[in-house]
């Protein structure tokens, strides 16, 4: 939630407007510390509930994880690795055009397809291999959420290729609503993940 609510805050362009670029740059870069933080726990908690229901449990369904939730898990995390090395990159100011694109933008567009990935699996244990409906199972949405907040950022992290003509990204707008999209996915995905009574004490 911490990491989505960063990535939400440094593409809002009024922050942008308020604070200096290498502001935004750590905004974005601590995000992506609190990312790999979550990415890591889940990862960790898969791998526990995927030894205790053991290896047949099965591959879909909301209840203990499955080998597809530990695979998911361990895409992610590399994912989030990348954004690691992107945003901290993206704090350098001596970067030449294609360096960006090299450093900054390729990490990026690599751990968004990781989260694609990921997302994808996330979704398989949860629904199997068709498509599924499930508006009451928590699940369901959490996978749901975490899909759509993926393509947001995968549509994020190719509009911001930078041009050797400008030296700006391919559509700065589009960089932003994607991101910010994207980022209250990853929130609310990340919201209902939270224990009942947990939940329940912050509305």
């Amino acid at each position: 939630m911490v990491g989505s609510l960063l990535f939400a805050i440094g593409s809002f362009p009024v922050y942008g407007m308020l604070v200096s670029a290498s502001t935004v740059g750590l905004t974005f870069f601590v995000g992506s510390i609190a990312f790999t933080m979550a990415a890591a726990g889940q990862f960790a908690e898969a791998v526990a509930d995927r030894r205790r229901v053991g290896p047949e449990s099965g591959g879909g369904g909301s209840g203990g994880a499955t080998g597809l939730a530990v695979w998911a898990g361990v895409v992610q995390l590399l994912g989030t690795l990348l954004f690691n090395l992107s945003t901290g990159d993206a704090l350098r100011d001596n970067l030449d055009v294609a360096e960006v694109n090299r450093l900054v933008w390729a990490p990026d567009v690599y751990g968004s397809v990781a989260f694609l990935v990921a997302s994808a699996l996330a979704w398989t244990a949860v629904c199997g291999p068709r498509w599924c409906r499930r508006p009451d199972d928590p699940d369901w949405w959490m996978a749901a959420l975490n899909a759509l907040g993926s393509v947001f950022f995968m549509v994020s992290a190719v509009a911001a290729l930078t041009l050797p003509t400008t030296g700006q990204a391919l559509n700065l707008a589009l960089v932003n609503s994607a991101t910010v999209a994207g980022a209250l996915c990853f929130l609310v995905g990340a919201w209902l993940l939270l224990p009942d009574d947990d939940r329940a004490a912050r509305t």
